[in-house]
């Protein structure tokens, strides 16, 4: 692992390659893995993914890894990889102040928070470096086209600089693709730019499925694919992870979302090929603590 420091505005931040160089024997994505702690994920047989560099840039601090040991980043890096979250329909003002304040404090990488809340956390986060992050036709992702679009200008009026879509699941079981990479091409029209993730809803969706949304919003033009709301059961696992990977190749971003509470499977989400993770537990996870119960 190489940790690189360089002289970049949080605003201008998001995943870029580093190779445009497919992952090696990622003929069929969507072949078993093999995990295993501190060595590069691999495919059944003893083939191994490629360990060619790829991005996670966030603010001031680039990390380039690969096959990263699950013993950690450092924690200032990781949290600058980190959406530090809160989605909650009762959340609160006053807990939407004191998320901003953790990501003053820790220097994440943004705070997500719902649309209506984005003004908010504008105004909290001014001059910070801290990103603020919301989402898009959340959680079912079944709004149309058109719907999404207009959410997605209104967050970017208010403040927003990176949004974080729900793909419309049902179309994709339809094998509708042609109208599912339609839907994702609104979004990344819409925002002018700013840096979109599409939120594939991992928990409800086969293997087969989960490549094809990869590669449809590849096709669209997003910035990240990432696994889940926090809304609809499950949530990331390194099996996902992995696979998005080697789907995606290195020119787009893996964010895990949903599940990830401790610093142990933050690491063992970002060795898998994850760039960006999204959690309420985000202090706990840059401090080496273990979160009891549930959370986003």
């Amino acid at each position: 692992m190489i940790i690189q420091a360089f002289n970049q505005p949080a605003a201008a931040s998001r995943y870029r390659p580093q190779s445009a160089a497919s992952p090696s024997g990622a003929t069929d994505p969507t072949e078993s893995l093999q995990i295993q702690v501190g060595a590069p994920v691999g495919l059944t047989g003893g083939q191994e993914m490629s360990t060619a560099p790829f991005v996670a840039e966030v603010g001031l601090v680039t990390a380039l890894h690969a096959g990263a040991p699950a013993a950690g980043l450092p924690g200032a890096v990781l949290a600058s990889m980190i959406d530090h979250t809160l989605l909650k329909p009762d959340a609160t003002a006053s807990q939407i102040k004191t998320l901003c304040a953790e990501a003053r404090q820790h220097k994440f990488a943004s705070v997500c928070v719902q649309p209506g809340r984005v003004a908010l956390a504008a105004r909290e986060l001014q001059g910070s470096g801290v990103m603020v992050c919301t989402v898009v036709g959340f959680p079912h992702g079944a709004t149309s086209p058109e719907g999404k679009a207009a959410e997605t200008r209104q967050a970017l009026k208010d403040g927003a600089d990176e949004i974080d879509m729900v793909i419309n699941v049902g179309k994709l079981k339809d094998r509708d693709d042609a109208a599912v990479q339609r839907d994702i091409e609104a979004v990344v029209e819409a925002a002018g730019g700013h840096t979109v993730k599409v939120i594939l809803e991992t928990s409800l969706l086969t293997d087969e499925e989960k490549v094809r949304a990869c590669q449809l919003s590849v096709a669209a033009g997003a910035d990240f694919v990432k696994t889940s709301t926090g809304f609809a059961g499950g949530g990331a696992t390194v099996e996902d992870i992995a696979l998005m990977r080697r789907t995606v190749g290195p020119e787009l971003g893996v964010k895990a979302s949903g599940g990830v509470r401790d610093n142990q499977t933050a690491n063992l989400m970002i060795q898998a090929g994850a760039t960006r993770i999204g959690a309420s537990s985000s202090v706990a996870i840059v401090q080496g603590a273990v979160v009891q119960g549930g959370g986003y």
